[in-house]
Order: C-alpha cells, then structure tokens, then sequence
C-alpha cells in the first residue's frame, strides 16, 4: 500500500462515520482511528521491499477497541471497569520522572487517585469509586481517551 491508496483510506474513513478500520497484509498492517475529533493513525510498514500484493483482511468497528487476532476472550463479568469521565488524554502518573499512580496488581480504596485525565489544558484526577485490586490497565499512557472508554479491571475487595 503506497502514500496515496493510505491518504485515500483516511479520507474515506473520515467521511464514512465508523470508528476504526483495520488493514493486515502479508508484511503490513494499518489501523485507522477517528472519533469526531483528528483522525489517528499507525502503521507499521516493512523494512525490505514489500511483497506481491497479497488479500487484505479489513475490519471495521463501530465502537471496539482493536485486539489482536489470537487474543482468547478472558472471563471479565467478574471485574468492575472503570471508564473515562471525559475526552481527554490519558496519563498514569503526575509527570515522567514521577512514579505512576496504580500498576497491575495495587490494592486500591475508593477515593484513590488512579490516573489523570488531561482536558483544554487542565489536568484531573480521576479517583477510584470502588475498592479492589487492579487487575488489567486497558489504556496506553499519554493515549487519546473518550468518554465513558473503559481505563482501568478492578477485582472488587
């Protein structure tokens, strides 16, 4: 897939109204993201010539975050999830050099500050309404958020 065929999809995706469109090829796969805000994209691209075109697979998703393929579907009913108060940019910790807010694992209480959530410049905490342990972080940090995306898998106490 060259420059063009990729600044096509995008302005196609754009104008469509879906979410996500995800594209694999033998030695390439593109996922393109919007959600009515700068449309997102990565690629990975190889590092020798590409090869004869091969079938594309494309996905497209209204709403779903992307997961890998061979992924099993894990038992989540028993966990509560803690979703995005607002669009914004999603961060772990305070700053870099500091330590992030929870990991994998954290015995957390209700009112405890989990990650923040940076919106028109201001940065705000978001604290736990529930007290458990965290099981699964679902979010990069320093990633595009929407609201009421979920963020964090917390075992409740």
């Amino acid at each position: 897939m060259d420059i063009k065929q990729i600044q096509d999809l995008i302005r196609f995706v754009s104008k469509s109204g879906v979410n996500e469109v995800a594209i694999e090829q033998e030695n390439f796969k593109i996922t393109i993201k919007t959600n009515q805000e700068p449309t997102y994209v990565t690629a990975s691209l190889p590092v020798a010539a590409p090869a004869p075109a091969a079938p594309q697979a494309v996905s497209v998703a209204a709403d779903a975050p992307s997961l890998p393929a061979a992924a099993p579907v894990a038992d989540t009913s028993k966990y509560i999830t803690v979703k995005s108060p607002m669009i914004g940019t999603f961060y772990r910790s305070a700053s870099p050099e500091k330590p992030m807010f929870v990991n994998v694992g954290d015995e957390i209480t209700s009112g405890s500050v989990l990650c923040i959530i940076e919106a028109m410049k201001l940065f705000n905490e978001i604290e736990s309404e529930v007290s458990g342990r965290i099981v699964k972080i679902l979010v990069d940090n320093s990633s595009p958020v929407e609201y009421d995306q979920p963020l964090f898998l917390v075992e409740p106490a």
